[in-house]
């Protein structure tokens, strides 16, 4: 029986698994399972709402070879599975160089050293904030939680064609006519 049920979602929507304090808990208990395995290079990454769609937050750490990569994917895995979270899903558990720990909400990479240079990918998400496990352990503030919540709000709304009304009232689905003119005329 799973634990953690995610409902089914649109295409494109991110299901959402929990309140975003308890994200932050589950996201610290990742990073302590981490440091008990003595990752290296640890990076928390909180990602825009508007850069990202499909999580909230990266957990990036590296292990010095494929055993511990795998020793620290497994205890991630295992600290998270005894608070009731299990992933929704995991990649590259065979070969070791680059883990993926997928919880929906937040991400864990767990990468070689030579991988993490690769594919550097606090480089690659650099609008993203960084930061520390003591700021994930004290309450979010309201102000940003209720900011990231309109943004996401705002994301969410339906497109529309056009603000002009038509001879019923209803919406104009034809495009406003543009005036083309000619240079020197």
């Amino acid at each position: 029986m799973k634990r953690n049920y995610v409902p089914p979602t649109h295409e494109g929507q991110k299901p959402r698994t929990a309140g975003n304090q308890d994200v932050r808990a589950q996201v610290a208990i990742a990073v302590r399972a981490c440091m008990e395995k003595k990752a290296e290079d640890i990076r928390i990454l909180r990602l825009d709402a508007a850069a990202s769609g499909f999580t909230d937050y990266f957990v990036i750490c590296s292990g010095a070879n494929p055993r511990q990569v795998e020793a620290i994917a497994d205890e991630v895995d295992e600290k998270l599975s005894k608070a009731g979270y299990e992933p929704k899903h995991v990649e590259g558990r065979s070969n070791a160089e680059w883990v993926l720990l997928d919880y929906v909400d937040f991400v864990v990479h767990v990468f070689s050293e030579s991988a993490r240079k690769f594919y550097d990918l606090e480089r690659l998400w650099k609008t993203a904030t960084r930061l520390e496990l003591a700021v994930l352990e004290r309450p979010e503030p309201k102000k940003a939680a209720a900011k990231r919540a309109g943004a996401k709000a705002a994301k969410r709304r339906a497109p529309t064609l056009s603000r002009k009304k038509g001879k019923d009232g209803a919406p104009s689905a034809r495009k406003p006519a543009t005036r083309r003119t000619r240079k020197g005329k």
